[in-house]
This record gives C-alpha cells, sequence and structure tokens, in this order.
C-alpha cells in the first residue's frame, strides 16, 4: 500500500518513529539501526511494510531498502513476528545479519530480547537454504562488502557449502593502529541486500 513515506521527524521513541507528511503523523515501528539515522526535525524517508491481521494494522519503516528486505525475510519465519524481527535487526544491521545467517553464527541473533537458541537456529535453517536457492536459480543477487577471516576459515567455507557465490577474494593488509586482524576481503552476492554495504568486523 505504502511503498514510502517521506517527511519531517516528529517524533522519535523506542522502536518508533513518526513521519509529518503534509500534516499527518506516520507512526512506523522500527528498529534501534533506523532510529540512530533519523533525527527530531529533519527530513526522513522510510521504506516501509504494512502489517495486516483480523485485529491489527501496523505500520513498520526503515532507513533503507536493505533493512525492509531483511525484515520481511525475517518474518516469514515461523515463529518469528514483527517485534522480534525488530528486535533482530536493532542488534544485527543487514550486513551483520547476512554474515550471522551465512556462517551460522547463533548467538549473536540470540542477542535479541525474546530470541532463544532455538527460534535462532530455525532463522538460519529457513533463511539461509531460502537464500542459497534463489541464488542458485537466479543467478542474481547484490553484492555485500563484508569482512570476513582468511580464505579456509570456517565462514568462508560456510560461503562456499551454501551456494553462496564469492569472487575477489584477496588479502587485506592488517592495520595495527584500529585494531583490524589480518584478514580477507570477499565480495559476497546475497539477494536479501541491493548494494554494497559494510566496512569490516573489528577484532
Amino acid at each position: 500500500m505504502f511503498y514510502y513515506v517521506e517527511g519531517k521527524v516528529a517524533l522519535i521513541e523506542q522502536s518508533l518513529c513518526v513521519i509529518d507528511c503534509a500534516g499527518v503523523g506516520y507512526a512506523c515501528h522500527t528498529s534501534q539501526n533506523t532510529i540512530s539515522q533519523v533525527k527530531m526535525g529533519e527530513t526522513a524517508r522510510l521504506y516501509t511494510y504494512l502489517y495486516v491481521r483480523e485485529d491489527i494494522f501496523d505500520l513498520y519503516g526503515f532507513a533503507d531498502a536493505e533493512e525492509l528486505n531483511c525484515f520481511k525475510m525475517l518474518i516469514g519465519v515461523s515463529g518469528v513476528g514483527p517485534k522480534a524481527a525488530l528486535a533482530i535487526l536493532s542488534v544485527a544491521p543487514p550486513s551483520r545479519l547476512a554474515l550471522s545467517i551465512i556462517t551460522g553464527e547463533e548467538k549473536l541473533l540470540t542477542q535479541a530480547p525474546g530470541i532463544g537458541k532455538k527460534t535462532a537456529q530455525r532463522i538460519v535453517l529457513e533463511l539461509r537454504d531460502k537464500m542459497s536457492k534463489e541464488q542458485l536459480e537466479s543467478g542474481k543477487g547484490s553484492a555485500v562488502s563484508l569482512e570476513l577471516p582468511a580464505t579456509g576459515s570456517a565462514e568462508v567455507n560456510h560461503c562456499c557449502t551454501y551456494g553462496i557465490r564469492i569472487c575477489t577474494i584477496r588479502g587485506a593488509a592488517s592495520h595495527e593502529r584500529t585494531g583490524f586482524k589480518r584478514i580477507s576481503r570477499c565480495r559476497i552476492y546475497y539477494p536479501c541486500l541491493s548494494q554494497t554495504v559494510g566496512n569490516g568486523i573489528r577484532r
């Protein structure tokens, strides 16, 4: 129904951002990741998802299409509702979420309130298989630049095992002053995201 809403930020609360569009305030439930990118009184655009059930009519909004796509994929997992999806995106923005699913990093997902180990395992299983299948069938996907451990590590092996195309793997010089380890850089084609994001993972 709504692709996005754009206007001045009229109110910011925990998990809620109100956008004033021509005198009408649209209350968008959102993640802490999006909350951190908007400011009171400034113009913002939130990409939206209208969640409709028998007694529910809620609008969800995100700072970019990548986070919106991840939200929609998360609520498609059995047992994961909008609140749980927002909790996950609040601790794991799109690029970090993609990496955790590819590598099966359940611990990151369980950092979100209300997400237990079994739910985290279900998210990894359902989304990894689905995304890998779409990747192989369509041959399409969007590049996400992620900093991963060196070639041959468990994380990179996971990517290869589950059919995620990886190219341009090259050594990255260590940077002692900023605390980065010596790692390899991988460009991963990941269907749930639509542009290159992410600058690295700190030690």
